[in-house]
């Protein structure tokens, strides 16, 4: 799957909900934002409760984990979208961010946050 397949289906998935849901515009990209950063919380609590290792391994909060990711990259996708970006604009920036970060020096940078 690819970041377009991903949109097209986050823009099915709102054009079945429009007349419930906040309009595909960029002043509600906030709103899409927030609601990531819930789900992301909830993948942190299973963190916390359950930690990683567990998670990982067993069935059945892999699964709810998973579930939980769905929701992140919906909501991303949602801004995106909401944005107005197109999935080659987004592809673009993320290979630009790449290139940077390849030639970065994380622990010279942070060296005081890395394990």
């Amino acid at each position: 799957m690819d970041i377009a397949e991903m949109m097209a289906m986050q823009r099915e998935l709102y054009e079945k909900n429009r007349a419930k849901w906040d309009p595909m515009q960029p002043e509600y990209a906030r709103n899409s934002l927030l609601w990531m950063v819930e789900e992301v919380g909830e993948v942190a609590a299973l963190f916390k409760k359950r930690g990683e290792r567990e998670t990982a391994q067993n069935e059945d909060l892999r699964a709810a984990f998973l579930t939980e990711m769905g929701d992140v990259m919906m909501y991303f996708i949602d801004v995106l979208l909401r944005m107005g970006v197109s999935s080659e604009e987004f592809a673009a920036a993320y290979r630009e961010k790449h290139a940077k970060n390849m030639g970065r020096d994380f622990a010279g940078e942070h060296g005081r946050y890395l394990p």
